[in-house]
């Protein structure tokens, strides 16, 4: 049933896609089971955007080492040395399936310096210190600087920081959309639960489709 107050407006959308990072992929230091297989449809939702020329706003997790920058239940396993998306690492790199030019590396010093990288044009990406995307990042800003009302996410891994953003956009009346089949770790309760708070459930083609239809029928 359409609801003016939380109907996406793709003509002002933005895509934001979660942690979708080397080491989370298959055989990768930190799995997340159906992030690989969730490649393509993020892949598509990428290039329909590009081809809107909507925003595009890759967050990321970089670790130190030492723990230092991380949640309290992953310092310890920092310390013991696990290698999970540490600065500098390959692992910490955006999967090269997503990014505009593949060899691109993310500049850690300017990500952790809370800046946004740009990745090409109108496509940027962001550092986040904890489980959701607008705490102490330049996303809220950098979304409101371009006018956009409707935040389509994307990513790994949905309990933990898909799910912590999608509310943290709903907090800030954002309007949102979860794409299906382009996201890991998604479960039937969690979906009716986004239903509850007025987010749209999408499949990639649909998400597609809406961006290439005429600005007034959107």
């Amino acid at each position: 049933m359409a609801d003016r107050e939380i109907d996406p407006q793709f003509d002002a959308s933005a895509l934001v896609i979660i942690d979708t990072q080397r080491d989370v992929l298959d055989d990768g230091a930190l799995t997340i089971a159906g992030t690989s297989a969730a490649l393509p449809a993020m892949r598509r939702l990428l290039e329909a955007f590009r081809a809107a020329e909507r925003p595009i706003v890759h967050v990321v997790r970089i670790y130190e080492q030492d723990g230092t920058n991380a949640d309290l239940c992953r310092r310890e396993l920092l310390r013991d040395g696990a290698p999970v998306l540490i600065r500098g690492s390959s692992g910490s790199q955006i999967a090269p399936e997503l990014l505009p030019e593949a060899d691109t590396e993310l500049d850690a010093d300017l990500l952790l310096g809370g800046g946004a990288q740009r990745l090409g044009p109108d496509e940027v990406a962001v550092f986040k210190p904890r489980w959701g995307a607008f705490y102490r990042t330049p996303l809220e800003d950098h979304l409101h600087a371009r006018d956009v009302s409707t935040i389509v996410f994307a990513g790994c891994n949905f309990p933990n920081c898909p799910r912590t953003s999608i509310y943290e956009a709903s907090e800030r009346d954002f309007r949102v959309v979860l794409v299906r089949d382009a996201i890991s770790g998604l479960y039937e309760r969690g979906e009716q639960e986004l239903a509850g708070i007025g987010v749209r459930l999408m499949a990639a083609a649909e998400v597609e489709a809406a961006l290439r239809a005429p600005v007034g029928s959107r």
